[in-house]
């Protein structure tokens, strides 16, 4: 007979050992059944994102062989390439925050599909360009709508996703945009034989095709936005050092996209075979960031941050001591490996301590954008600048002098007890 439990005018019954046992597999079944249904959805949804990002990041890259063609089009010097390269990363830095707050305050999706529109359109702009202000602009306009889409999309795949998993998903989500990053230079290289024009107009026109998929796709929820929380984000040195993870490899790879190309071109490389340098590296980055989201996951973000930066000082010095056009492709894909060995330890740094601080994710990536925006605005310009006064010697020596800064500091602030292993 069953026991009952009377407590004031309710009361509930404690059943037999062997209802009890029944009650319990079928909350076990329901609660799998939940879990298998997520896990879908966040496969689902990361296929989704992945192929986004991988366009968008095809996109951003694509100038890379094109550089040399343009800056004789244009009788540009390397400062002149590289804000023609920056002006990408303006838009970004101008679009970063905005798209984040769109991200948060009108949920993942709408921010997604919103910016995959723009993107069409700047795609469009890029395929009609025709003076160097129109390609800038379009570039800007690029940039701008990037910077949307990805706080759309990862903030997504942040919310989505369980804790516990999300270093693994976001490192393979950024695994698919460093592949995107990697066809990029083969796309332009292939673009200028096949058509600029028809090209990226078949760019824009797959881009509007993946803005109607993220349509129908089931979306998260606007979150909250608290400027109390960004305040205390703004104080955590752990997600100060996270957007400092992303503003720094852009630093480094946005020298390199104006640099390597204009060095190789003057060896008599075409586009086409520097495009398949850059292809090179991308596969190995491709390979190597799910590895690093599932290293994130178990030992934090600090350990594989520290072997990247170590290893950035030593490429970056290398690089200034490079001439042969060999030696330079060899280091540029061992660059691929160091400098992109910060982007998914810092995301996955600062996602964690944004919801440690009560800052909505969308947000948090948002600001991640502007913080990848400054490095890729200044990068290119100062290594340009720097280059036409010194040589190509002195940017890569400033970008090594900076690694080893980052990482005496991430040493210091450890030993000091300020430990930026994500909570």
């Amino acid at each position: 007979m069953a026991l009952r439990v009377v407590a004031g005018d309710s009361r509930r019954s404690v059943g037999k050992p062997d209802e009890v046992a029944t009650g319990s597999v079928r909350s076990f079944v329901v609660v799998a059944r939940c879990g298998v249904r997520m896990l879908a959805h966040v496969r689902r949804l990361l296929a989704l994102v992945s192929a986004i990002i991988f366009v968008d990041a095809m996109l951003f890259t694509a100038l890379t062989p094109l550089l040399p063609g343009y800056a004789d089009e244009f009788d540009l010097s390397k400062l002149g390439a590289g804000v023609l390269v920056g002006a990408f990363g303006a838009g970004a830095l101008l679009g970063g925050v905005p798209g984040g707050l769109a991200a948060s305050r009108f949920g993942p999706k709408r921010a997604v599909v919103g910016g995959l529109v723009l993107l069409a359109v700047a795609s469009f702009a890029f395929a009609a360009a025709d003076s160097l202000a129109t390609l800038s602009a379009a570039r800007f306009v690029q940039g701008f709508s990037s910077t949307t889409t990805w706080a759309g999309a990862l903030a997504w795949l942040a919310v989505a996703a369980p804790r516990e998993r999300r270093g693994a998903v976001i490192g393979t989500a950024f695994g698919a945009a460093v592949f995107g990053a990697v066809l990029g230079p083969l796309f332009g290289g292939l673009a200028e034989l096949a058509g600029i024009r028809l090209s990226f107009a078949a760019v824009g026109a797959l881009t509007l095709a993946f803005a109607g998929l993220s349509a129908l796709a089931r979306g998260g929820p606007p979150e909250a936005l608290s400027g109390a929380g960004v305040r205390r984000a703004f104080r955590d040195l752990g997600f100060l050092g996270g957007l400092w993870l992303n503003a720094l490899p852009a630093f480094l790879f946005g020298m390199l996209v104006v640099l390597v190309p204009l060095a190789l071109d003057e060896h008599g490389w075409s586009a086409l075979a520097i495009a398949t340098a850059f292809f090179a590296t991308g596969l190995v980055e491709t390979v190597v960031n799910p590895l690093l989201g599932r290293a994130t996951d178990r030992v934090g973000p600090v350990v594989p941050a520290r072997i990247a930066l170590a290893a950035s000082v030593a490429v970056a010095a290398a690089l200034a001591a490079a001439s042969s056009p060999h030696a330079i492709v060899v280091l540029v894909v061992a660059a691929g490996l160091s400098f992109g060995g910060f982007y998914t330890p810092g995301m996955a740094l600062a996602s964690h301590r944004a919801e440690a601080a009560g800052v909505a994710q969308g947000l948090a990536f948002g600001l991640m954008n502007s913080a990848w925006a400054l490095g890729e605005l200044v990068g290119p310009t100062l290594g340009g600048a720097l280059a036409d006064a010194f040589g190509d010697a002195v940017p890569y020596l400033v970008g090594s002098g900076v690694c080893a800064l980052t990482l005496l500091a991430s040493v210091r602030l450890t030993r000091q007890g300020a430990s930026v292993r994500a909570a």
